[in-house]
């Protein structure tokens, strides 16, 4: 069926809750859909599914929605596709948005490609940049391509909604309007449980203690340049010293030097701790999309014209294997003096 493009207005993100509680993705896609909005001119909206969650809409609105879309169902407690992209897909061809955001976690990458298929739109994933041609009404989004080697720029001139998937810390949250309230339009879903082919039996939780990138202030991140495990040795003895979390970058992850939880970029996690350090890494894009809004970025590199250097705020031109030693020797005999004086002081 052909679709009249100029029917469709607005921008939508998906806020995504699990148990009752809202994701920051969700609230952080406000901060670029309220961009793309203001600029077309239109209404930012919310898109709110769960059961119990009218309360959330307070939420919603002081992170900077006009308005939320919202259904509160028994049947939407657990995420499930068939019932949440039946929801969303009929929201979708009901309201006629032309901009929808989702955030690329498990749930949101799965219900977006759903929803892109049942409404005949077009998807883009892993968006790392957007914008938006007013006068065209495009959307612009960018995202690494071909390895990471080059930023491509997708526009779906044919159809709407025009979507895409972000992932979570790429923007930054707008700060909180306490008392921000807003327009809640309450619709129902036309699925009961007993319709559906899936049953949720019981949701059983990993005890496994996960490396939790995203959380960390601090990261010390090996690239390519560490060469080997004796190498990242060396990077997690620094790592440890300074009580930092440890990064790397594809290279490292796919030589099978450490997993995949501790990968940093397109690929991996995106970050935003106050200091990464960056050893060895020459910076490609698919690494940099990754880490490029922390506070402060220090690259060590041997290469004066590693593209790290041009995202870093400090750079050392030097060969790592000599200088990380030096680093987590003096900041070993640093931490241990000012250890010393806490304890003079507490005693005197």
């Amino acid at each position: 069926m052909k679709v009249n493009i100029d029917d469709y207005r607005g921008v939508w993100v998906y806020i995504e809750q699990k148990e009752g509680q809202l994701l920051d993705v969700g609230l952080e896609l406000l901060a670029a859909g309220r961009d793309l909005a203001d600029k077309l001119e239109v209404d930012l909206c919310g898109v709110l599914l769960g059961e119990g969650v009218t309360s959330l809409t307070k939420d919603v609105f002081e992170a900077g929605a006009d308005k939320v879309y919202l259904i509160d169902d028994t049947v939407l407690h657990y995420y499930r596709t068939e019932t949440y992209m039946t929801a969303v897909g009929d929201l979708v061809r009901k309201y006629k948005p032309e901009i929808f955001l989702y955030g690329a976690t498990s749930n949101g990458k799965d219900l977006a490609s759903a929803v892109a298929t049942d409404v005949l739109c077009g998807l883009t994933a892993d968006t790392t940049l957007m914008d938006v041609d007013v006068e065209k009404r495009l959307f612009e989004a960018s995202r690494p391509a071909f390895g990471g080697n080059i930023m491509a720029t997708i526009l779906c001139k044919k159809h709407r909604p025009q979507m895409a998937t972000v992932r979570p810390k790429v923007i930054k949250r707008l700060p909180l309007q306490a008392g921000r309230t807003g327009e809640v339009i309450e619709e129902t879903i036309n699925v009961k449980e007993e319709d559906l082919q899936t049953k949720v039996l019981k949701i059983v939780k990993d005890a496994k203690k996960a490396v939790n990138l995203e959380e960390a202030s601090v990261i010390v991140a090996a690239g390519k340049g560490i060469k080997d495990e004796k190498g990242f040795a060396m990077v997690r003895e620094l790592a440890e010293t300074l009580n930092a979390s440890l990064g790397a970058s594809r290279d490292v992850v796919e030589a099978g030097i450490c997993g995949h939880d501790h990968q940093v970029g397109q690929t991996g996690v995106t970050v935003t701790p106050k200091v990464y350090i960056a050893i060895g890494i020459s910076g490609a894009i698919q690494h940099l999309v990754g880490m490029q809004n922390s506070e402060l970025i220090i690259a060590i590199n041997n290469d004066r014209e590693a593209p790290i250097f041009q995202a870093a705020h400090y750079g050392l031109v030097a060969d790592a294997f000599t200088v990380v030693p030096m680093l987590t020797t003096a900041f070993k005999e640093a931490l241990s003096h000012s250890e010393t004086e806490e304890g003079v002081t507490s005693r005197g």
